[in-house]
C-alpha cells in the first residue's frame, strides 16, 4: 500500500470540515461555498489517487448540515469515483449522516446511494460533532445513532 499524506481542511461558516487520511475519509459540516471547485478538486484528486494504489479498508463519513447544489455534484462525483474503485464491496463502507429531522438530507442521501449503486449506510444522528484539537472529525459515536437504512 502506497501511504499518501493526510489532507485536512478546517470548517469555516461555508465549508466543511475535511478529513483525508489512509483508512478514513472524513467531509463533516456546511457546503456553501459559490466556487466549490476550489474544495473538492483537491479532495477528488486526493481519492482519486488513493483508491488508484490502495486496496484496505475504508470508511468513508458524509454528514452535512447544509450542502447547495454545485456542492451537491462535487460529492456525487467523489461518491462515483468510490464507488467506481476496484473491491468497493468487499473494503469500503460509506456512511451518510443527517442531524435528527432533517429529512432533505436523510433525502439526498438516499438519492446519492440509489445513483451509484454501491454499499451505502444512512444514519440519523443527534448531531453532527468535530474532535476538539484538530485530530480530524468524528461524526459520532455508535450510541448516538439510529439506523435508518
Amino acid at each position: 500500500m502506497t501511504r499518501l499524506k493526510t489532507f485536512s481542511l478546517e470548517p469555516t461558516r461555508r465549508t466543511p470540515a475535511i478529513w483525508l487520511e489512509p483508512g478514513r475519509l472524513v467531509i463533516l459540516g456546511r457546503s456553501i461555498s459559490e466556487n466549490p471547485s476550489k474544495i473538492y478538486r483537491p479532495v477528488y484528486e486526493w481519492i482519486r489517487e488513493y483508491f488508484s494504489k490502495n486496496r484496505c479498508e475504508t470508511s468513508v463519513e458524509l454528514g452535512f448540515e447544509y450542502i447547495n447544489t454545485s456542492s451537491t455534484k462535487w460529492i456525487y462525483h467523489i461518491i462515483k469515483k468510490i464507488a467506481d474503485s476496484t473491491n468497493i464491496l468487499e473494503n469500503t463502507r460509506i456512511m451518510w449522516y443527517y442531524e435528527k429531522g432533517d429529512e432533505d438530507m436523510c433525502e439526498l442521501g438516499f438519492i446519492l446511494s440509489s445513483l451509484v449503486g454501491c454499499p451505502f449506510t444512512i444514519a440519523e444522528v443527534a448531531e453532527l460533532k468535530k474532535t476538539p484539537g484538530g485530530q480530524g472529525p468524528v461524526i459520532l459515536r455508535r450510541q448516538d445513532f439510529n439506523s435508518a437504512g
